[in-house]
């Protein structure tokens, strides 16, 4: 009997053993990131997200973890596989998505820029410290009004002696408010440049956006801009136009599209849990085939969604990642993580909308990370001109 209950156990876990996808240093690193937000961050979110907090203790938290840049080589960043990466970003967003979006801003956004197109000096500046958790960096390339088509931003950057000075405006941009280092996108004479600037520079003030119906536990803020000066250091060297900002977006998106899986696969277990216990005309809820329709198409959802984020990692480790393939991902896990906690949800009844249980929250935070890193319209025409060769974004 306890061997069938095992089988049972294991099977509505990784229907498809899934896990048998992963090395043994994979799955050892997913393990230990699953601990740390068993201890850490589950007993603990209900009260942040509710009073809507991001504990800045977590950063050097997970510095120590080593999740924060862990995808990059050098500079103290402790250089894992993009499978390993996903595998992290999922068990964070199991906790909450608050979380998974602190380490994707630090790590895939800001420090990616940095890595990616910053000079040797900055990148010995930043780095380090970043990746231990003990400086907090921010991404600035949205504004009020260029969210999707960023090309059209506002802010602008000037020749003024031997530095810079910016003007401009960003909006929702993660962790402004607590942040000692901004990367900030604006418009050149020469095209779209990106700057590091120290947010206690004078002229750069952040303030955060509330209130907030999802993300409750995460830092949004309004940047503004105003007469910034820098010296001529403060230039990221490395490239010219979107395709850099773009491209460090591209390493958020693949995150997400693992992270996303960790909120509905919370969200199942919660309320597989649930209908097994929960009785109701004398019998559990499991027992009736809606319920168990409704726990079959989380199920399948999920387990073909992980499926997809492991072969696009493979493929990423490989090098041989195309960035409308992200696309797929992104637009995929996201859209049907949100359906999964929707309806795990629906198992709970009333019980569902309080903060006992996970699947509203997870299914409130997922609403932000659909829009965010290119909403489900912007990756759908990614994946639209990729098929047809056609371009209509116009």
């Amino acid at each position: 009997m306890t061997g069938s209950t095992d089988v049972i156990a294991a099977i509505a876990a990784d229907y498809l053993n899934v896990d048998s996808l992963f090395a043994a240093e994979e799955l050892e690193l997913r393990d230990q990131v699953r601990a740390f937000v068993d201890a850490r961050i589950r007993p603990n979110i209900n009260a942040w997200y509710e009073a809507a907090r991001f504990p800045r203790e977590l950063a050097r938290e997970m510095g120590e973890l080593g999740v924060l840049g862990m995808h990059l080589d050098g500079y103290g960043c402790p250089g894992r596989s993009a499978v390993e990466y996903g595998l992290a970003m999922l068990e964070l967003e199991a906790g909450d998505s608050g979380v998974r979006t602190f380490a994707s801003v630090q790590g895939s956004l800001t420090m990616s820029a940095i890595h990616k197109f910053g000079s040797e000096s900055q990148k010995q500046q930043w780095l380090p410290g970043m990746a231990m958790g003990e400086l907090i960096g921010c991404f600035g390339l949205t504004e009020p009004d260029a969210g999707s088509d960023p090309s059209r931003m506002q802010t602008v950057a000037r020749v003024d002696g031997n530095g810079w000075v910016l003007d401009g405006a960003k909006r929702w941009i993660g962790l402004a408010s607590i942040a000692d280092i901004a990367v900030i996108w604006a418009k050149t004479e020469d095209g779209i440049r990106g700057f590091l600037i120290p947010t206690s520079t004078p002229g750069f003030t952040s303030s955060v956006i509330e209130p907030k119906l999802g993300m409750r536990a995460s830092i949004q803020c309004d940047v503004t801009l105003n007469g910034v000066r820098l010296g001529r250091e403060s230039l990221l060297p490395g490239v010219i136009g979107l395709k850099g900002p773009l491209a460090c977006l591209n390493e958020a998106r693949y995150g997400i599209m693992w992270g996303a899986l960790g909120a509905a696969r919370d969200s199942y277990q919660v309320a597989l849990a649930y209908a097994l216990r929960r009785r109701q005309f004398d019998r559990p809820i499991a027992s009736f085939q809606l319920t168990q329709q409704k726990l079959v198409d989380m199920v399948l959802e999920i387990q073909k969604g992980l499926l997809v984020a492991v072969h696009t990692g493979r493929q990423k480790d490989a090098g041989t990642l195309r960035p409308e393939q992200i696309s797929f991902g992104k637009l995929n896990n996201v859209r049907e993580a949100i359906a999964v906690c929707r309806e795990a949800r629906t198992l709970l009844g009333g019980n569902g909308i309080t903060l006992d249980y996970t699947p509203m929250r997870h299914a409130n935070n997922l609403e932000a990370v659909r829009t965010y890193e290119g909403t489900d319209e912007v990756h759908t025409l990614i994946m639209g001109r990729a098929i047809t060769a056609i371009p209509a974004f116009a």
